[in-house]
């Protein structure tokens, strides 16, 4: 069911403001010094307006990388500003000797989107949506066809 009503939602579906990014670095010494900085970063991030939830990622061999919420774009750029992040970006970007690569994006929802069961604001039940999210080049999306 399409909804504006994300209050029943978890924390990350209650979020309009999505960071990811990954940094890939040095070798295992990097990330030892880097965990002092980054404990003390994500306790800032979690004791900030407008934060939701995050999650880290590893890949192999050194690579870790972070997906978080916030309730809006200026809570999640609040958060980028804050001492500990910059510290840690001034650590990372300090030319190869850290880290020797990144990236971080940054998505927001649309006012509107999707919610089923518990999660809808206006009951508990299950349903499907009677018309596909048109596309681009479409006025208007195709029927949902149960099969």
């Amino acid at each position: 069911m399409r909804t504006t009503d994300f209050s029943k939602a978890p924390p990350q579906g209650q979020a309009t403001a999505m960071f990811i990014g990954a940094t890939r670095y040095r070798g295992p010494r990097s990330i030892l010094t880097l965990t002092r900085t980054w404990v003390r970063m994500v306790r800032d991030m979690r004791r900030m307006r407008g934060y939701r939830w995050h999650k880290v990622y590893y890949e192999f061999p050194f690579t870790l990388g972070t997906i978080a919420f916030f309730d809006d774009r200026d809570a999640l750029l609040t958060f980028a500003r804050s001492k500990q992040h910059r510290k840690l970006m001034v650590w990372v970007t300090d030319e190869t000797n850290n880290a020797t690569g990144g990236f971080i994006r940054l998505y927001y929802a649309d006012p509107a989107g999707y919610s089923n069961g518990i999660w809808r604001a206006e009951g508990n039940r299950m349903a499907h949506i009677p018309t596909f999210t048109p596309l681009s080049t479409e006025q208007a999306g195709p029927p949902v066809v149960r099969r």
